[in-house]
Formats: C-alpha cells, sequence, structure tokens
C-alpha cells in the first residue's frame, strides 16, 4: 500500500520509522546487565563495553529491517496491521532500499566484532554470526523462526542468554554463573515485548499462516505467559542476593514494579487490537527500566 502523496513522510522520516526505535531497549538493557555483573566481580572494560552496546544495537536494527521486509514478502503485514507503521508494507521504502539498510546494520554490527574479536577472541566471532543468522532466518529464509513458534525461544536465547553472558565475556574473558543467571531475567522482560506483540496480532497472523506461540496457546493463555515471565524475572533477579552472595542493593529493582502495572494491567484485563500498542510501549520501557535498576543492583554488590 502507496501512502497518499500529501501525507508521505520524507527518507529521513521513513529511515526513522524502519529503525523502529521504541524497540532499542531490547538491546540495550542486556548489556547494561552484563556490564553491571562485569563490575561486581571488578571485570570491567569501558572499550569491550561500549563496543558491545554498539555491535548489540546494529544487530537489533538489521533484525528489524529484516522483519520488515520479510514479513513483507510472506503477506503478514498487509492493510489490517494492527502494528506500528512498516515502511516496506507502506511504501515508503523500496525492498532493495531495506535491504541495504539491513546489510549496513549488520555491516557496523560486524565492525565493532572485528574490535572485540581481538580484546576477547574467537569465541565472539561465533557469537556475532549466529546473531546474524538468527535475526535474518526470524522472518526469512525457508523456514522462518517466528513463523514456527519458536520467536520466544530465540528472542529469551539471543536477548537474553547471548546478550548478557556475551557482554560479560568480552569484559571478563570468561563466563560466570552469576552472569548466566542474570541474563535469565533480561531473557524474560525481553519475551515479554514479544509476547505483547503476538498477541495483540494473533487474528491477523493466524490468517496469514504466521504460528506464533500466542496462535498456538490463544490469547488467554499468552496473557497469562505474560505475567509468568514477568514474575520470574523479579524472583531470580532477588536470588542473585542469597545464592550467588550479591548484596541487598539487587532490592532497587523492585522500582521497575512501578513501570510494569500499566502494561500488565492492560494485558491481564483484556485490552485487545491496536489498544495493545501502549501496552507493547510501556512493556519495551519496564525492559529498560528493569534492566538499569537491575544492573545498578549488580554493580553495587
Amino acid at each position: 500500500m502507496s501512502v497518499a502523496a500529501s501525507a508521505r513522510p520524507g527518507k529521513a522520516a521513513a529511515w526513522k520509522l524502519a529503525v523502529r526505535l521504541p524497540t532499542l531497549p531490547a538491546a540495550v538493557a542486556p548489556v547494561l546487565v552484563g556490564t553491571g555483573v562485569a563490575i561486581a566481580d571488578r571485570e570491567f572494560s569501558l572499550g569491550p563495553a561500549l563496543a558491545a552496546m554498539i555491535g548489540a544495537l546494529f544487530l537489533q536494527v538489521g533484525a528489524n529491517f529484516a522483519n520488515d521486509v520479510f514479513d513483507f514478502r510472506r503477506g503478514a503485514d498487509t492493510e489490517a496491521r494492527l502494528g506500528p507503521p512498516r515502511v516496506t508494507q507502506m511504501g515508503l521504502l523500496t525492498q532493495r532500499e531495506v535491504f541495504l539498510g539491513m546489510a549496513g546494520a549488520f555491516a557496523v554490527a560486524m565492525l565493532a566484532g572485528v574490535y572485540l574479536l581481538a580484546v576477547a577472541g574467537w569465541p565472539i566471532v561465533a557469537v556475532g554470526l549466529a546473531s546474524i543468522v538468527a535475526a535474518v532466518i526470524y522472518t526469512g529464509g525457508p523456514w522462518p523462526i517466528g513463523y514456527h513458534a519458536l520467536g520466544d525461544v530465540f528472542t529469551f536465547v539471543f536477548f537474553g542468554l547471548v546478550a548478557v553472558a556475551g557482554t560479560y565475556f568480552v569484559q571478563a574473558a570468561s563466563i560466570s554463573g552469576v552472569a548466566l543467571l542474570a541474563s535469565v531475567p533480561m531473557g524474560c522482560t525481553v519475551t515479554m515485548i514479544l509476547v505483547v506483540n503476538n498477541l495483540r496480532d494473533v487474528d491477523t497472523d493466524r490468517l496469514a499462516k504466521k504460528t506464533t506461540l500466542a496462535v498456538i496457546i490463544g490469547k488467554r493463555a499468552t496473557r497469562g505467559w505474560y505475567a509468568l515471565l514477568a514474575a520470574v524475572a523479579f524472583v531470580v533477579a532477588f536470588l542473585l542476593w542469597p545464592l550467588a552472595g550479591m548484596s541487598p542493593a539487587l532490592m532497587v529493582t523492585l522500582g521497575a514494579l512501578w513501570f510494569l502495572r500499566p502494561p500488565l494491567r492492560a494485558v491481564i484485563g483484556g485490552v485487545e487490537g491496536r489498544s495493545l500498542n501502549l501496552a507493547l510501549k510501556a512493556t519495551a520501557r519496564f525492559h529498560l527500566v528493569f534492566g538499569l535498576l537491575f544492573a545498578l543492583g549488580l554493580a553495587l554488590s
């Protein structure tokens, strides 16, 4: 669908839409938490931490471009779309332009990886390449992950376990048990963002034959899944205090409950369709605040 000429955004605005700025906290928060663990272990290193942040941000942007163009190609993005605008579907950017943007974003992420290779060695290359492949095959390729109910698992693994543990590894040259445990809450909160997205799109995804976990288990169970992820995030975060010898400073993470209340109320309360876009943004905000406070609590330990 093309946008009327009178309302058509310019190229800069179109690229801003394609980047999807509200999704970037998904990349930022896990890096902060991995760095918080590194600070607690006195392994903090500014250069690798910044490179990890740059790599994570551009991997997220590349994934956004990939989802934009591949969802359009598969017919998942139509005029009936309930979510934020997608530039390929709206005709604001061509498929070729979005593909080039995707390649450029991944190239920047790889440049950050080159630096991290020098710092942390070859394991980081495997992690980086696996992350790029996962970003592409999430909605692209012959068997897209996001169309076969594996989106929640891959989001949890790559934006939780891999992002937190990887950030710690590039600074400490090893992976600690605390880093692995700290990755679980971040995997939970970032997956909550996807859960809201998929809950909103259950009906249109079913029509497009996009089989998400929400399509399989239904709306009621998806709402419960959202609440369970939130509960696990807080429980595991606080278990680090007695299990890993961290300090009571972790209790600062409770401040994120204030930001959880609005989206939790909307999701559990039965809000549906386009109205869930506000809950989606609020969940991304909660994820970022949770990550900030959790990282602070870890660093103070």
